[in-house]
């Protein structure tokens, strides 16, 4: 039978003013009726682009300009764009990679829906409308009728997922091009709309193409995996060939980037050095050799053909044998909670924000962001926040450094009371505590170079001299691994993870005690986020660096933190160290993050699909009465609704809220 998608040689070109990139070169693909095929790699591998090539949906400057796309056994590359239309969006369609983007602010979202079955199949607005309803049920909508008259601005993260789905299903498509579908989700909301496509592609026999960084999302959604480099095949093979035996040193290289919840011991995360080829400029032999640990010379003269083994293929001269794992030495882990010195201490910590209406805008109600949390800090300690978005972990983080006030409670810094109102902040209050911020693009002046950026601190505490000044930035970028030539340049010129390490130089320019590092690589590829936490790992054993680890991504902060606090609507329902908090949770929310986690094992993967925490976050105006879980809560009883369960122990630094919990409470001596 022939595939439903065949990709043949495709070569993409972009024109700019004095140069011509070519983004996918002699790329091949395969797709049957009902499979699903992971296209993996880092950011600007060519993954996208790919996908949009297929839909013909490249910008003005790009082209298809060799190659043949084959849909049905029609080369869609070479279709007149009239006749393409037929196609794209009936019998082919994408979610892209951002639903708000995507979706029109001013049309409701019935109606967008309903716009594609309009188009194609000159349906009437009575009939668009049941068929959107009819999607938004196969995608389960929370109260789907009622979305209908909603807008995007209306609705979650979650939520716009869910209805780019349902846009792309109303026309029944027969293949699917999901592009980083998950990437700004929490784990718990990525992982239902990970089992709704599954559900959908079984149910219709529908083709994926499913586009990730994410090694763990490829091992339990796809049936075979394509690895993309420099616009290239690197290497492709059924899900299961390509975790047991990887042959391209790449594909090695992104697995080992990853934190892996499954590891009984934290592992050094193996970051790929440097950056991809410019493709802009002709690539001399191996497009990888200059990242590659196993490079020899002729890596660097020539470039390798696709070596085919059966049904796994590789362009690899030195090829490898299965995944690489590197474990951290016992003293170096240690070093970083060497010192258990409190620093931080937080005593019944309470943040509203009023919500305003009428004419007169009073208060009218209340957004309950923190509710009662308490906890304490070390000096040398990382403390992990984790919870869904929404959950109170930013605002806590915000309130630690000063740049959110508290409706009630307190918190101690080294020994002294500095929220309440007779405190004057001084210098040194600003200058021991810094934040790293989630977006490092926003939280960047644009219209400031780096040397601007970095030394502003130091200017505005008045550190030194400014031949001083400048020699702390030059030391800062050092400390970070960027060129002294970065200090001339502005924000725009640098990669994502750049400007992290930008974010984490300004951070540490007043060498301060702690740093609230708010989801600082959430938005960033496996091998980039490996660099930022390897760095922050050798800086805090270094410096003593305290850390609050804000995160939604329950891997990384297991590799990252020595305690642990689970926050849930506000709330912290179970805190500890991290071994017991991952390794033996009693509160049933903790579990439902960890089943979510993806994890790259295949087997594995497969196993824990669809155990995940289900439904929304409820709303923080109103939240729900006893124990806040409850509504999502497999354990749930009457009681949970009318008591607020306390924090009871399970270990020594080890407590949870829970009436039903999942181990045995203990009884802790004084």
């Amino acid at each position: 039978m022939a595939p439903l998608l065949e990709v043949s040689d495709l070569q993409v070109q972009f024109a700019g003013r004095s140069m011509l990139a070519t983004a996918v070169n002699e790329f091949s693909l395969n797709i049957e009726p009902g499979e699903s095929v992971g296209l993996v790699g880092e950011s600007g591998c060519g993954k996208t682009t790919t996908g949009l090539a297929i839909m013909r949906l490249l910008p003005p400057n790009g082209k298809i300009s060799s190659g043949t796309v084959s849909f049905d056994g029609v080369d869609m590359a070479s279709l007149p764009e009239k006749e393409m239309r037929r196609f794209r969006g009936k019998a082919v369609a994408l979610i892209p990679q951002d639903p708000l983007s995507s979706l029109n602010p001013t049309m409701k979202i019935g109606r967008q829906i309903g716009e594609g079955l309009r188009i194609h199949e000159g349906a009437s607005e009575a009939e668009a409308r049941a068929r959107a309803l009819e999607v938004l049920e196969m995608v389960e909508m929370p109260r789907p009728a009622e979305r209908l008259d909603q807008y995007p601005f209306e609705l979650s993260g979650g939520l716009r997922q869910r209805v780019i789905i349902a846009m792309a299903l109303v026309c029944r498509p027969k293949l699917l091009i999901a592009d980083e579908p998950t990437t700004a989700l929490d784990v718990t909301i990525q992982a239902q709309i990970l089992d709704i496509i599954d559900r959908l592609r079984s149910e219709l026999n529908m083709g994926l193409l499913l586009i990730t960084h994410d090694m763990g999302v490829i091992a339990g959604r796809t049936d075979r995996v394509v690895v993309m480099y420099a616009g290239k095949r690197a290497e492709g093979a059924s899900t299961d060939d390509l975790f047991s035996a990887m042959r391209h040193p790449y594909s090695q290289a992104l697995l080992a980037s990853m934190p892996n919840l499954e590891n009984t011991a934290k592992h050094e995360l193996a970051s790929i050095a440097g950056m991809p080829p410019d493709l802009t400029k002709p690539v001399i032999g191996c497009p990888f050799a200059p990242r590659c640990s196993y490079a020899q010379d002729r890596c660097r003269r020539e470039d390798p053909a696709l070596t085919v083994e059966g049904d796994h293929s590789y362009a690899c001269f030195y090829p490898v044998n299965g995944p690489s794992r590197v474990e951290i030495r016992r003293e170096a882990m240690a070093a970083s909670v060497r010192s258990r010195t409190e620093i931080i201490r937080v005593n019944n910590l309470v943040k509203e924000f009023p919500i305003k209406g009428g004419l007169v805008r009073h208060k009218i109600g209340a957004i309950q962001a923190v509710s009662d949390v308490s906890f304490t800090i070390s000096e040398g300690e990382t403390f992990g926040l984790v919870g869904e978005s929404g959950c109170g972990k930013t605002t806590i983080g915000r309130m630690l450094v000063g740049i959110e006030t508290l409706t009630s409670g307190e918190i101690y810094f080294n020994d002294r009371l500095v929220t309440d109102g007779n405190h004057k902040f001084t210098r040194a209050d600003y200058r021991d505590r810094q934040m790293m911020f989630q977006d490092p693009y926003s939280s960047l002046n644009p219209r400031m170079s780096v040397n601007g950026i970095i030394g502003e601190p130091l200017q505005v505490q008045h550190q030194g001299t400014k031949e001083e000044q400048q020699k702390r930035i030059y030391e800062l970028l050092d400390i970070v691994g960027l060129n002294h030539r970065a200090a001339d340049r502005y924000p725009h010129e640098f990669s994502g993870g750049q400007r992290q390490r930008i974010g984490l130089a300004r951070a540490l320019a007043l060498n301060p005690r702690l740093i609230v590092a708010d989801e600082p690589v959430s938005a960033l590829d496996v091998s980039v986020q490996a660099q930022i936490l390897n760095l922050m790992k050798s800086l805090q054993r270094e410096q003593n660096l305290s850390y609050v680890f804000v995160s939604h991504d329950l891997a990384v902060v297991y590799y990252m933190a020595d305690s642990i606090a689970v926050m849930y609507l506000g709330k912290i329902v179970e805190i500890g160290d991290a071994e017991s908090v991952f390794r033996s949770p009693a509160h049933p929310y903790t579990q439902g993050l960890l089943d979510a986690v993806p994890v790259p094992d295949p087997a594995e993967a497969r196993r824990k699909r669809g155990i995940q925490v289900k439904g929304e976050l409820p709303s923080p105006v109103n939240p729900p009465s006893g124990c806040r879980f409850r509504t999502r809560c497999p354990r749930a009883q009457d009681v949970c609704a009318d008591v607020e369960p306390p924090m009871v122990s399970y270990g020594e630094r080890h407590q949870a809220a829970c009436h039903f919990p999942l181990r045995t409470p203990v009884h802790i001596s004084a």
